[in-house]
Parts: C-alpha cells; structure tokens; sequence
C-alpha cells in the first residue's frame, strides 16, 4: 500500500491535523506546490465528510494524479529527488538525501542521424519537470529536424549529460549562467527560442501530427 493511499485513508477518517498526518508519513514539499496539496486534502475530507461519493471518487483520482507530480516520499527520494549532479549544485545542501551517480554522458558514435533524431525527440518530450518537457518538445519540433549532425550531438549532450533537470530550464532562460562546455550554437538557438519573440501560447508539448506533414 503506497503513503498516498495511507494518507488519503487518514484523512477519511478524521484524526488529527492534516499537515502533522503529511509529516507523519514522511513527505517534505517546499514552496507552492505544498499549500496547493494541503488544500486539496482539505477538499477530499470535506467531501468524503458529506458522503458526496462521487465527487469524492472524481476527487481521488485526481489526487492520485497530484501525487504522481509533488509528491516525494522517502522511499522515492534517493532515487528520483536528487540525481547527483556533476557541475554546479543548488544552494540546497540537500544532506538528507542519499546520492546515487548517474553513468557520465557518452557520444553515441555508432547512432545513425535518423535514429538519433528520433531518440532527441522523445527525450526532448520526457526531460524531467514539465517546464522542460514543454520548452524543449516546441524546442525540438522548430528546429530538431534542421540540425546538423553536429548540432544533434551538442543538443544531446545539453540535455542528457545535466542530471539537475532546473539548470537545463535555467540555462535555457538565462536565470543562470551556463558551464562554458554548454556555450555554443545550440545553447544560442535555446535561449533565443526561450525568449518567445512571438509570444506564442507555450501551454503543453506538441502533438506528433506535424511529424507527418509534408515539407513546405
């Protein structure tokens, strides 16, 4: 049974302050994301106290879904809250972490450019938090299918040798100067890209229909 199950189980039930139940099993949340949990267990008790069950059930699973986002538990945390990074750390110590090293980067120099295209592509879709997912899924579909073999191994290394997903978005935005090893052409098109000049409407990644499209 996973904490999030035993949590929502506590809050059914009643019992004592939602923030010490959170405690109690463990959770650490900084910042927004915390208070927007604790108001939605709020909600879930409220219902589940009216006995509205199928608002409740709706309520569940989108909790369940929340979950999946903001919530860290203990025994997740060695593995998918801190990556060790290899370049400059957060200001966060972080101590009570446990780091486990990520293998370093290689050049995949046996990937054909078709196969490497589309190996960054899916990866440009599934970069950490979601800021990144969608910065570089618009990213990769302005310019991926442009670059040259070079500038994909560039690409490819900016995005897979970090293993603090922030910095990349960081970097990408300029809220934090880059390592002279990321400065180069592909770094140049990012951030310009970033800037959204044309003020689009950057809401999720893209959808793959444009991959069937025929050239202009």
């Amino acid at each position: 049974m996973t904490a999030m199950v035993i949590l929502v189980k506590k809050v059914l039930m009643g019992g004592s302050s939602l923030v010490v139940q959170w405690l109690d099993l463990g959770f650490h949340c900084d910042g927004p994301g915390f208070k927007s949990v604790i108001g939605e267990l709020k909600i879930l008790h409220a219902l589940a106290k009216k006995k509205k069950k199928k608002m409740f059930v709706a309520f569940l699973f989108q909790m369940l879904a929340v979950s999946r986002r903001r919530l860290v538990s203990p025994s997740l945390s060695m593995t998918s809250c801190r990556r060790c990074y290899r370049g400059d750390s957060p200001t966060d110590s972080q101590k009570d972490m446990i780091e486990i090293p990520l293998p370093p980067w290689q050049e995949r120099t046996d990937e054909s450019i078709e196969t490497k295209r589309a190996r960054l592509l899916y990866e440009s879709r599934k970069r950490g938090m979601l800021e990144n997912c969608i910065l570089l899924s618009l990213f990769a579909k302005e310019h991926l299918q442009h670059m040259t073999e070079k500038q994909l191994n560039l690409y490819d290394r900016l995005i897979n040798e970090p293993s603090n997903d922030w910095d990349i978005y960081y970097w990408a935005t300029e809220a934090k100067p880059a390592p002279e090893i990321f400065e180069n052409e592909v770094m140049t098109l990012l951030r310009d890209f970033a800037k959204n000049k044309n003020k689009e409407q950057r809401l999720r990644a893209p959808d793959l229909e444009y991959l069937f499209e025929k050239p202009h």
